[in-house]
């Protein structure tokens, strides 16, 4: 009775540590892997969540470009839309975004780009992107990186956030 008790429960535990990791391994074995940047920012606790997309030799950010096209509303990310959440209220560039968590899109463009706090935090890409959900947009200016980023990655820095990828830095100063 022991020995079947004791190698049912071995099965059992066998079947639950399969399962959960099969349910983990789902997202992480996407050709995009989730990913994290967080950290402080003038006392504020800053999380990005995000899919990192890989450049793969793709035109990434040109108005050909079926990743990132110059002009279109971006997730920022891959999958899910991209999310940012601040534990305290903080300025974007000048502009007030109080505490939550916000699906994170962009506008890309060659100079300049639209950065924009959405209040739907949970949504898949930008496919139902409503702009009427919008918590805050505001501006921001590209720069050329002098490394190549073949994944998407962001920085939490002491001064904001940084979106590298490609041969693209895009910093947002936080305050």
């Amino acid at each position: 009775m022991t020995r079947i008790s004791r190698s049912m429960a071995l099965t059992l535990i066998g079947v639950l540590v399969s399962v959960v990791t099969w349910a983990q391994g789902d997202k992480a074995n996407r050709p995009s892997p989730p990913a994290m940047a967080s950290g402080k920012v003038n006392g504020a606790s800053i999380v990005i969540s995000y899919g990192s997309p890989s450049v793969k030799g793709r035109p990434v950010w040109d108005a050909g470009s079926t990743l990132a096209p110059y002009g279109k509303v971006w997730r920022s990310g891959a999958n899910e839309a991209t999310t940012f959440e601040t534990d305290k209220d903080i300025m974007v560039e000048g502009k007030a975004l109080p505490a939550g968590k916000y699906a994170f899109f962009t506008i890309p463009g060659e100079s300049e780009w639209t950065v924009i706090f959405n209040k739907v935090a949970n949504q898949w890409g930008a496919f139902k992107y409503d702009q009427a959900q919008d918590a805050l947009r505001v501006t921001a200016k590209p720069i050329k990186s002098a490394q190549m980023s073949e994944r998407l990655v962001y920085d939490v820095t002491g001064k904001g956030i940084v979106l590298k990828w490609e041969h693209i830095e895009l910093p947002v100063a936080i305050k």
